[in-house]
């Protein structure tokens, strides 16, 4: 029972903790070294897809052209962003421009002679076995490979976030000292009266029952 007490609420956080690392915005600082658009059937993996891009036709949803950023990181890992609209959908990303970004990530394709450096804000995983890429919704060029870029978006949210959270824990502590801990009072209260009542009734029919037995002896 004690481990089922911890399992709950741990299993709880780990899907709520990747939840939002899949949602959330993420930089990448790399190179980009290629663009191209591939036609993909989607099958089990369509949940890792954006819908079709603002405009297109959805009903062919399942196998539609997807544009794709290759890129190269620092260190000389390979990355691959798909590039689609997420509309008005999940996440709220509200991003129609695919094909703007599209262009300025062909335009900021480099070389590693001549490298430029690209901050690509995305959501998403990147997993080889499933055929599911993040969604790059963002390039800008920067100075290096060692720039930084701060998650202003990222901190706000958790700190909103933790101001709900402490908020929430406040207003159920206070509802709790107001209405279940008296109810819980009046309620033992009440279980402590009738256990009392019972004692004396059970002491009664026990007195009464050794009187008859002595009458009998009599």
């Amino acid at each position: 029972m004690r481990y089922l007490k911890w399992t709950l609420p741990a299993l709880v956080a780990l899907l709520v903790g990747a939840f939002l690392h899949y949602t959330l915005p993420q930089t990448d600082i790399v190179r980009i070294v290629g663009t191209n658009t591939q036609r993909m059937d989607l099958g089990e993996n369509s949940w890792f897809f954006a819908s079709p891009d603002a405009g297109t036709n959805a009903a062919s949803s399942s196998s539609r052209d997807v544009k794709f950023i290759q890129a190269i990181f620092p260190d000389g890992k390979t990355m691959v962003y798909r590039n689609e609209d997420t509309g008005w959908g999940w996440p709220p990303y509200f991003k129609v421009n695919s094909f703007d970004v599209q262009a300025m990530a062909t335009d900021l394709t480099s070389t590693g002679a001549d490298p430029r450096w690209v901050a690509v804000t995305h959501y998403g995983w990147r997993n080889q076995l499933f055929t599911i890429f993040p969604n790059a919704v963002k390039l800008e060029q920067v100075d290096g490979p060692d720039a930084t870029v701060m998650p202003w978006f990222n901190i706000l949210f958790f700190l909103t976030l933790g101001l709900l959270v402490w908020l929430g824990y406040k207003m159920w502590a206070q509802f709790r000292e107001r209405t279940i801990d008296p109810a819980l009072e009046d309620l033992g209260d009440a279980w402590d009266a009738q256990s009392d009542l019972a004692r004396k009734r059970a002491r009664t029919s026990m007195g009464r029952f050794k009187a008859w037995v002595r009458s009998l002896r009599n």
